[in-house]
């Protein structure tokens, strides 16, 4: 894959391969490894523009950056009214974050049905506005999109020159329809639609990346100027050092530290709960991995999950 850094406004990242906001999964833990194994840019898991100006703590909790975090901190926030999105951009909690992202794109029926991500993509007029009104906080902003809520309505170019003239500093398009969810082919068309549409800003191509095959492709049927990963980096954080050249190193050993790091940040029941989910995930397509995932979700202390892990072979 062509490898370059990217310029998102006066910003440029290491990579052009990143990690997407994965609701429940894209902690601080977690972004910092990915972006340890060479993700360019990686992005908190979305919140509410409401909640945080609410002062929801639960909210602001999902925003914790580890002190020892290295590259640009990015976070995506969602909503429909153009003024509570100004403000959380504005708000103190998003202060230590260099780029924030809209969600245009998520498909959940709750978020869909309060007008806020894909929905967005039946309003140009509310989309432009939102986008226009958090430019004006002083942040570099970056928006993520789907290409329509449904194959007979693609909307992929209009709306990415609807990006650039409202002020966005980049796209990420995933390549699939609202009522997809996450199943079915990605369509490269329009994630190609979208790159041609545009002349100042950056495209990012999402949606079906698992290999580094997987992420050729899609650059070069595209054209894209670079990849964003999300449930293949679930299942295998390494891909980014296998799409960028680097060492991957000791998987036991990153898995035990990430254990660790989870533990020490999040507490006890949360790291249990959380890694035996993941751990469950990385083990998928190994020699008995329906056995070991059973044993996994069984532990009840990340202890017996640091022994169990400790003799499988990654």
């Amino acid at each position: 894959m062509r490898l370059t850094q990217i310029k998102i406004g006066e910003l440029t990242t290491p990579t052009n391969v990143f990690l997407a906001p994965l609701a429940g999964y894209s902690n601080a833990v977690f972004r910092e490894m990915c972006y340890n194994l060479g993700a360019g840019l990686t992005f908190t898991e979305m919140v509410s523009a409401k909640a945080l100006c609410r002062g929801s703590k639960k909210t602001e909790d999902l925003l914790y950056v580890t002190p020892t975090y290295g590259g640009l901190k990015a976070c995506q926030i969602f909503g429909a009214d153009h003024d509570y999105m100004r403000r959380a951009c504005e708000s103190e909690a998003l202060a230590p974050f260099d780029i924030v992202d809209i969600n245009m794109g998520c498909p959940m029926p709750k978020i869909y049905k309060n007008g806020e991500g894909s929905e967005l993509l039946k309003n140009l007029d509310t989309a432009a506005m939102i986008i226009s009104q958090c430019k004006k906080s002083g942040k570099t902003i970056t928006v993520k999109c789907r290409i329509g809520v449904d194959e007979s309505n693609y909307v992929t170019a209009q709306f990415a020159k609807m990006c650039e003239d409202s002020g966005a500093d980049m796209l990420t398009v995933h390549g699939r329809t609202r009522d997809k969810i996450y199943a079915g082919e990605v369509n490269w068309r329009e994630i190609a639609a979208a790159k041609n549409a545009v002349k100042r800003i950056p495209v990012i191509a999402n949606g079906g990346i698992f290999c580094v095959t997987d992420a050729e492709k899609l650059m070069v049927k595209t054209g894209a100027d670079g990849v964003m990963i999300a449930r293949g980096a679930l299942f295998n954080p390494w891909l980014f050092a296998e799409i960028t050249g680097r060492d991957a190193g000791d998987k036991r050993g990153a898995v035990l530290r990430q254990i660790a790091a989870t533990r020490e940040t999040m507490g006890e029941r949360f790291a249990c709960v959380y890694m035996r989910k993941l751990a469950g995930f990385y083990v998928k397509g190994k020699t008995g991995a329906t056995s070991l995932r059973l044993k996994l979700l069984n532990c009840k202390t990340t202890q017996e999950l640091e022994e169990l892990i400790a003799d499988i072979d990654f």
